[in-house]
Parts: structure tokens; sequence; C-alpha cells
């Protein structure tokens, strides 16, 4: 989950101990073949050191471990993945209410998912939406898709039909509490924060009355 930044960064430095080992090695008269090795070397050797270092940092910073991040890296795919079969299906959807929820699911779900990816720690408020909810929404959509396609319309394929519209609906609202369980913190500190500005911005006089109230 390290950010485009710290990756070009890895890179760039990478690139200025290839040219240093290259450099030094011809510097010591060594082939040039040689030399060019041990720069592709050093490159890698310097890859795998700095982005040690910088996993090590970014675990830190948010108390995990390494298994913990392996774990929601791992659930952050998965949720990608699905969040990929659900927008395959666009095409195939004649309902422009059901059309509208999948517009809606997606932009929850892409919400949560780059929250998450953000502030890694946050997973854990939004576990069921990893295991379960978007699991059910890209099964759900699918099923949906390939029936709303059938050429037979019978008043089974119409009932389940509707049955999978009014899930998908319930999925809908479920995500929408999922993304305010993941969000709840950062409101509270927001309102915390804003207390605290509004208590540096009071006039003193109204601050003491306050006080002694």
């Amino acid at each position: 989950m390290l950010n485009f930044k710290q990756i070009t960064i890895r890179h760039i430095l990478n690139i200025l101990v290839m040219v240093a080992t290259w450099s030094i090695s011809l510097w010591f008269d060594v082939n040039f073949g040689i030399s060019t090795l041990l720069g592709v070397v050093g490159y890698g050797v310097s890859n795998v050191v700095i982005k040690y270092v910088q996993q090590f940092r970014f675990l830190k910073k948010w108390g995990l471990t390494h298994s913990e991040y392996k774990h929601i890296e791992m659930q952050l795919s998965e949720a990608n993945t699905e969040l990929r079969n659900i927008n395959r299906c666009y095409t195939k959807i004649r309902s422009i209410s059901i059309f509208k929820q999948l517009l809606e699911m997606n932009r929850m779900a892409k919400r949560i998912i780059n929250i998450v990816r953000k502030n890694p720690r946050k997973f854990y408020q939004a576990e069921q939406f990893f295991y379960a909810h978007i699991h059910s929404a890209s099964e759900l959509t699918e099923k949906y898709a390939l029936l709303s396609t059938q050429p037979i319309k019978s008043a089974d394929v119409h009932l389940t039909l509707q049955e999978t519209r009014d899930t998908l609906e319930s999925l809908n609202n479920v995500m929408q509490e999922d993304l305010q369980t993941v969000l709840a913190s950062d409101i509270e500190e927001l309102r915390m924060e804003l207390d605290f500005a509004k208590l540096n911005t009071m006039p003193k006089e109204k601050l003491m009355h306050r006080e002694e109230n």
C-alpha cells in the first residue's frame, strides 16, 4: 500500500545506486560487462533494502504487523476484483433503477477501498464490507445481468429479478452504513478540531463567562 510518491522515490534512488556502482567499478578498471552487471545487482539490492525500510516505517506508522499488512493488501485486491466484476455488468443491465444502484454502489465501494488503502487501520472498521458485502453485491449483480438477458421471461424469472433488485437495494443501504462507519472516527476528530478552533477564536469575555458557568 505504498503510494506512488514512495515508489517513485525508491526507483530514483535505485537508479542513482546503480549508476554509482557502475561508475565506481569502471573507475577501478573493472571490465565493462562486469561493471554493468554490478550496477544491475546494485539496483536490485537497493530496491530490496529501500522497500523494506519504507514498509517498516509504514507498518510502524499504522501499528500493523507484516502478516496484518499482507492480509489487508489481499482483501483490497479481492475487493477491487469484485468491483471490476460489477462494472462489467453495466452494459448488460437494461433497468435504469438497477443501473443507478450499481453506480451508487460503485461510488461507495471505491470510497471505502481508497480510505482503507490510505489508512489500513480502518480495515477493521469495514471488515464486513470486505468479507461479505462486496462479494454478495458482485455475485447478485452477475446473476441479475445473466437472468435479465434471457429471452424467456417467465413469472419465476420476473419474481427472481424483483427479489434481486430488492436485495441489491438493501446491500446499497448496508454499504452506505459501512462507509459511515469508516468515516465515523474522522468525523469525530473533525468535530473536536472545530470545537478547539472555536475556543481559540472565541472572545476572551465570552470564554471567561463560559468558564464561570
